[in-house]
């Protein structure tokens, strides 16, 4: 009976090189799948994203480990997962030209106050979903944002549009004369009849 148990826990199924060489592949497959579905699979704009990334791992279990049901041949497909995520990292990390051929690069999604449409539709995202990603940043709309760009890992970057001189001042002027009314009403009250109304 310990015997069964114990080779049913330590004696993998499946060679292990084979388990390997089918971790690296199922990984390679992955990087580039999700390279070309485009940075919107990374942001997880909307429900129907996040269910493809969740039944993804599920998908691609049985690639890996094959017909093997063992803890080792399970530990070994997760070992060279890490190691390979890792040496790839380290190696996109000592080139620039590997991370912008990998992770791609920013795309802007609103430029000078302008939503540019056509950026939106090659990412196969919607002004709705571009204006609750703004609302989960604390803007109000989207005629508050100068530039907005979606990152490579798939976030998008909001940066707050700035009033020009003329709205400033308007701003500034609204401001001062509120004081004033204010400062007024409070003579009025203190004075009393004596001031005319204005």
């Amino acid at each position: 009976m310990v015997q069964l148990i114990l080779n049913d826990l330590l004696v993998p199924g499946v060679p292990l090189v084979e388990k390997i060489i089918r971790t690296v592949i199922v990984y390679a497959a992955l990087i580039i799948g999700l390279r070309l579905a485009g940075k919107r699979e990374l942001a997880q704009l909307n429900p129907f994203d996040l269910v493809v990334l969740l039944t993804i791992s599920n998908t691609v279990q049985n690639a890996i480990i094959g017909n093997d049901n063992s803890v080792l041949g399970g530990l070994v497909g997760v070992a060279t997962l890490l190691f390979l995520n890792y040496l790839v990292v380290r190696f996109i990390y000592a080139n620039n030209k590997i991370e912008t051929l990998v992770e791609g690069k920013e795309d802007t999604l609103i430029d000078g106050g302008k939503v540019q449409d056509k950026e939106l539709k090659r990412e196969m995202i919607t002004r709705s979903e571009l204006e609750i990603a703004a609302h989960k940043q604390g803007i109000g709309s989207l005629n508050e944002v100068e530039k907005a760009v979606l990152e490579p890992e798939g976030g998008i970057s909001f940066i707050i549009r700035q009033p020009d001189l003329s709205e400033s001042r308007h701003s500034e002027l609204l401001t001062r004369l509120d004081q004033v009314s204010q400062e007024l009403a409070s003579l009025r009250s203190a004075i009393g009849p004596q001031l005319p109304p204005m």
